[in-house]
This record gives C-alpha cells, sequence and structure tokens, in this order.
C-alpha cells in the first residue's frame, strides 16, 4: 500500500504539485486546516491520520528525534533542509518513499532528504 505523505506549512506547494501529478497521495497541513497547531500537535494530527510527515524545519526534526527517545509514537518524519536539496530532488526521493515503502516502516523513524 502506498504511502499517504502529510505536509508541514513551510513545505513548497511545488513539492504537494508535483507529487499529486505523480499521483501520490498528499495532504498539506493547510488543506486539513491545521496549519496553525503547535509541531507537537502536527505530529500527533499526522498520526492519527496515519500519515508520514514531511518538514524543512529543523525545530520539527528535533522534536521528533525527542519523541523518539522517548518513546513516544508518531507515523514517521521525513526531513529535507531547504539549502540542501532541490524541488526536484525532494519530490524524487518522496515519490519513491510513497510508491515503494510500506506505511509502517515509517512508524517512529526520522529520515533526511535528499537521498545520496
Amino acid at each position: 500500500m502506498p504511502v499517504p505523505l502529510y505536509m508541514d506549512v513551510h513545505v513548497p506547494q511545488a513539492i504537494t504539485d508535483q507529487l499529486r501529478r505523480r499521483g501520490v497521495d498528499v495532504l498539506t497541513a493547510i488543506e486539513d486546516k491545521s496549519a496553525t497547531l503547535p509541531d507537537d500537535e502536527l505530529l500527533e494530527r499526522a498520526r492519527m491520520l496515519g500519515r508520514v510527515l514531511f518538514t524543512q524545519d529543523i525545530l520539527f526534526k528535533t522534536l521528533a528525534e525527542n519523541w523518539q527517545r522517548q518513546g513516544r509514537a508518531f507515523a514517521g518524519l521525513i526531513f529535507g533542509h531547504q539549502l540542501r536539496g532541490t524541488i526536484g530532488q525532494f519530490v524524487r526521493d518522496l515519490e519513491l518513499i510513497a510508491t515503494v515503502s510500506e506505511t509502517d516502516e515509517w512508524l517512529n523513524t526520522v529520515e533526511h532528504l535528499p537521498f545520496n
């Protein structure tokens, strides 16, 4: 089953648009009316929806890593530093994740993009 993605508010719309053109199931925090939630609540929201969260916010990555250490459950977090990848790289890597992995493989996981 493809991995559904959840986009943090800071992710460029171009990434979401390109993923959708490629048939990836993507929901943004803005579309979900959750754009103003604090990061911890947004990470919990993504878990409730069963969606792996993609963010470019370093503090969000730190929060997820803290949750890992504490044993708190989350659906998975993918972090892509804004200065270390292009929109095209992020789209390719996220499409790969969405199409070849399983949702349960992402539980309580933090991954960095772009892949090299």
